[in-house]
């Protein structure tokens, strides 16, 4: 395997996390400088630009051909935000969830996660279903910035904190809509690098594709959501960790996946693997959300490591299952038939035993 393969991959990984980063300045403080409060910069502008590298490299993969690392990239991303960041933000700072959005969120995620298992039925995602989900991100945007208005004036201030700084002058906009300009330059030049690249590696190492586009490619392409939640994290800012990744995941599906398939003649087809497993992960992880946002509102050291614990098994898995290990029947049987249920049987014991603690405290009031 040529060497300057693997350099590509990684200037075009590199492009897209740099792309990335101007993308997100540059939007901040234009939309800053024209009156958008920090709450919405926050919620929209900073969730979107993070992943721009999956919107990006999904475009690109689609219109090439590379439909398994299209949705994959997108699938693998969600799981990977969820799992490990989350999990790693979770592990650095226990994670209060006191905005309501993110509550509100949670479900909507949830929802547009089986409505990609359903519309992938058919082993497609047609133009038309394309634009239906990209419809979707509109609508989505439009209540979250309604939405924000309703959030607690401690949120606000985290929010104003964390994204208030970042004002421009009206004499600084030119260089900001360079930034955006040039952040999308490199996006657009990172992910034919990052494609191709990640395409001769499948090739070299003998799995396919969609393996590739579920691990290093999706990895990769959430750097950026990793840099902002765990910075957040250090920080204290614990409602912009979860909902930069609450609101990315909304935004892979409905946008990332929508545009990308509403822009190739033939839609973007789903495998019959994507469709029967990894899709399912997906939706499970989404669900799992849901008892620990609610149980306490908190995300703890314990919950954050069983996540980050659960994304190092379903690599694990990926990695035995693309080279016809022995040992994959075996640890997929024993994660399917055992762990899960009893991590989903520990968090319905949690969300019960939360709901007990607040009805006792409300019944003292």
């Amino acid at each position: 395997m040529d060497m300057h393969i693997i350099v590509f991959a990684v200037l075009g990984l590199a492009l897209l996390v740099g792309g990335a980063e101007l993308l997100v300045r540059g939007a901040s403080r234009f939309a800053a400088a024209v009156g958008v409060t920090p709450l919405v910069i926050g919620l929209t502008v900073v969730a979107y630009g993070t992943s721009a590298p999956e919107m990006a490299v999904s475009i690109h993969a689609a219109l090439s051909g590379q439909a398994d690392i299209a949705a994959g990239n997108v699938v693998g991303s969600n799981i990977f935000n969820v799992l490990f960041i989350l999990g790693l933000a979770a592990m650095i700072a226990p994670l209060v969830v006191s905005q309501q959005l993110v509550r509100l969120d949670v479900p909507i995620m949830i929802a547009v996660s089986v409505a990609m298992l359903v519309l992938g039925m058919d082993g497609n995602i047609s133009r038309v279903e394309g634009l239906v989900l990209f419809a979707g991100v509109v609508a989505y945007t439009i209540w979250s910035i309604r939405q924000s208005r309703r959030e607690t004036k401690e949120v606000r201030d985290e929010y104003e904190k964390h994204f208030g700084g970042s004002r421009s002058r009206r004499g600084e906009l030119l260089i900001d809509l360079l930034f955006i300009a040039g952040g999308l330059g490199l996006l657009v030049i990172g992910s034919g690098w990052l494609v191709d690249g990640a395409t001769a590696l499948a090739r070299f190492m003998g799995v396919g594709e969609l393996v590739i586009g579920l691990t290093i490619v999706a990895a990769g392409t959430s750097l950026p959501e990793l840099a902002t939640s765990v910075v957040a994290a250090v920080k204290g800012e614990r409602d912009i960790a979860v909902g930069n990744i609450v609101g990315s995941n909304i935004f892979n599906i409905l946008s990332v996946l929508g545009l990308s398939s509403a822009l190739n003649p033939g839609g973007i087809v789903i495998s019959p693997t994507l469709l029967h497993v990894d899709i399912p992960v997906m939706i499970a992880v989404a669900v799992a959300c849901l008892p620990i946002f609610f149980t306490g509102h908190r995300i703890s050291r314990p919950e954050g490591a069983l996540f980050f614990g659960y994304y190092i098994s379903y690599t694990l898995y990926l990695i035995l299952n693309a080279t016809s290990h022995a040992a994959a029947g075996t640890f997929s049987t024993g994660m399917v038939y055992g762990v899960i249920p009893l991590t989903f049987v520990t968090l319905l014991i949690l969300g019960m035993r939360a709901t007990r603690q607040k009805g006792s405290r409300a019944d003292t009031r």
